[in-house]
């Protein structure tokens, strides 16, 4: 219900106007100005109802210092038993948005009160539209970029850029409506990393902004991004099942303020450095814009010796079978792959295997997906590369095979699956596509 503030000196006027307006609204009375004041601060109304004539402080005085304090526009609506015409002019000129002249009418007053907040009803409705993103209700791109300048200039905190990593997937395989659900519950998740203090804000598809006011600890950062990157995760299993594979979570570059300066544009270039530090160094954490500096001083440290940086990127141990990697690693291979192979004309098959237990028995999936993993492994060629990417489902690349040859590496796997202890409980489904 609205509050509507009622301010007269007169007594019995008071009591009148609380009478008529209390069977519609909430209502707080002051006999003055300056008790107007302080029930403002206190009741926070929705719109002032004055008399225009007081003794201390009038009308027009205390709309003023009313809107000096709050900085802003005070929706007012004057009433005066004056019959002087420059004084309405005067009440709307100081920017009333309604005068009503003594005596008047319980159905007139009411009718004109409730127009008043229907038009502040209509403002706020398109102010709010001006700043707030509609799909994630989180504040827009301009709104945001434009608060948090205003604080970078005179508060400390943590700027972040933060990405919704491989939300496009989502898009593609799943369909842009489940696409708008993950937005909106990674928005919901976010305000819950923030305190009313704190700015975030949508400014693009999948690419969001935060202040953190006074935080000056990583550690504070770092279990924000914990908590971001486990529930985007959790929610996704949720809305798409448990056997989701898309590797949903955050990315954050962090800068923090003032250390690292005041100016928005040139903060914002260094939170979005770090952000690319952390997506190139396998997604889902965090990452501030000074340990981006010194991976890259120690980057540099190679350049004078090739030998040096040839140790650091081998691989180790090497071991007899298929490379396995985690589904990431293996996706951003797969991608590399791709253009490699467009660039020479290559081709590579990508297998796709679907473990599932027989009917009737009762086995561990997670024990028989281990043994099949291991098949996988020892019945490839070591430029074979493979990953688990579900429950039970594995990836295979075999670059530079051809078609023909496809079924004679089925083959080799499905015989050698054959000697595991649990292969006669399960199924394999067996998929493959070759892309050129």
């Amino acid at each position: 219900m609205k509050k509507i503030l009622i301010v007269d000196d007169e007594q019995i006027s008071l009591m009148m106007v609380n009478h008529i307006l209390s069977t519609e609204y909430q209502t707080a009375c002051a006999s003055s100005g300056q008790e107007a004041i302080e029930v403002y601060e206190r009741e926070k109304p929705d719109m002032v109802l004055s008399d225009l004539r007081m003794p201390g402080m009038s009308g027009y005085e205390l709309q003023q210092e009313l809107e000096k304090r709050r900085g802003a526009r005070v929706p007012f609506m004057f009433m005066t038993a004056d019959t002087n015409s420059e004084v309405e002019s005067k009440g709307l000129e100081s920017g009333a948005m309604d005068f009503i002249r003594k005596p008047f009418r319980a159905d007139v007053l009411i009718k004109r009160i409730e127009n008043i907040l229907k038009t502040i009803e209509k403002i706020e409705d398109l102010r709010m539209a001006a700043v707030i993103d509609p799909m994630t209700g989180l504040f827009n791109k301009a709104a945001s970029e434009s608060k948090i300048e205003s604080l970078c200039r005179t508060k400390q905190g943590v700027l972040m850029m933060i990405d919704l990593d491989s939300f496009k997937l989502v898009n593609d395989i799943y369909g842009h409506a489940m696409g708008d659900k993950i937005l909106m519950r990674f928005a919901e998740i976010l305000q819950a990393v923030v305190r009313p203090i704190d700015i975030v804000g949508r400014v693009g598809g999948d690419e969001f902004i935060a202040f953190c006011q006074n935080v000056r600890d990583e550690i504070v950062i770092e279990k924000k991004s914990r908590f971001i990157n486990k529930y985007i995760l959790e929610a996704a299993h949720e809305f798409m099942g448990e056997d989701m594979n898309i590797p949903l979570g955050a990315s954050i570059g962090c800068v923090f303020v003032p250390n690292a300066g005041t100016d928005f544009a040139g903060l914002h270039e260094k939170a979005d450095s770090a952000l690319y530090t952390v997506k190139q160094n396998g997604k889902h954490g965090f990452k501030f814009y000074r340990e981006f500096l010194k991976e890259q001083k120690t980057a540099g440290s190679y350049a004078g010796n090739i030998a040096n940086a040839v140790k650091v990127l081998a691989e180790r141990n090497k071991t007899k079978g298929a490379f396995v990697l985690p589904f990431e690693q293996f996706r951003t291979l797969f991608q590399f792959y791709g253009r490699l192979f467009i660039n020479y004309q290559k081709q590579q098959c990508i297998l796709l295997f679907s473990l599932h237990e027989k009917e009737g028995t009762n086995i561990s999936l997670d024990e028989a997906s281990k043994q099949f993993l291991e098949t996988l492994r020892f019945s490839l060629r070591q430029s074979d590369v493979v990953t688990q990417s579900a429950k039970g489902q594995f990836l295979v690349i075999l670059p530079e095979t051809p078609r023909a040859n496809i079924h004679l590496v089925t083959e080799r796997i499905m015989q050698n699956w054959k000697y595991a202890d649990l292969s006669a409980l399960c199924t394999v489904d067996i998929e493959s596509d070759v892309t050129k």
